[in-house]
């Protein structure tokens, strides 16, 4: 809670600080497609997304009067060091490429392409820039629908026949 939900409010408070006396900004905030719904994660880390959540529609409807915007990107997993040592966690009977693949494939609700760290940087490019002039206390989701369809392909057989000794693509 400290990092994901304090740090935001403390990140918006000082952002806004600077922002407010020049009448325009654009404060960005990291949330995660966890916030939005319940999934497999610790409950700690949904909680705190969803909350960073309500800071960005909080903070929006007050700083919008002075030209400033605030706006969230809530991407889905990426097999970064840290979402890999998270679901790591979650799946501790699964090896680092069973996790990855967890992450790239059997989360992954877009057939025929899957979640790149560009694409987050490419939401946040577009909710920076003057494209989104009139966009704020706006949660962009990147996560191929996982949201709307919300649920992990991952086969829980898996770990019953990983134990039995046997190996599944």
């Amino acid at each position: 809670m400290a990092v994901n939900a304090r740090a935001v409010v403390a990140g918006v408070k000082h952002a806004a600080r600077l922002m407010v006396p020049r009448c325009s900004g654009s404060i960005l905030v990291t949330a995660s497609a966890a916030g939005v719904v319940g999934s497999e994660v610790p409950h700690a880390y949904s909680v705190s997304k969803a909350a960073a959540l309500g800071m960005v529609r909080s903070a929006a409807g007050e700083l919008a009067r002075h030209g400033v915007r605030v706006n969230a990107i809530s991407p889905h997993g990426i097999p970064t060091p840290l979402a890999m040592r998270g679901f790591s966690a979650v799946y501790p009977w699964a090896t680092d490429e069973e996790v990855k693949r967890i992450i790239e494939k059997d989360m992954n609700e877009l057939e025929g392409t899957m979640l790149e760290a560009e694409d987050i940087a490419r939401a946040a490019v577009y909710l920076a820039s003057d494209e989104a002039k009139y966009v704020t206390g706006h949660n962009l989701v990147v996560d191929g629908g996982f949201t709307v369809g919300r649920r992990f392909n991952v086969d829980r057989r898996v770990e019953f026949d990983r134990k039995a000794g046997s190996t599944l693509e």
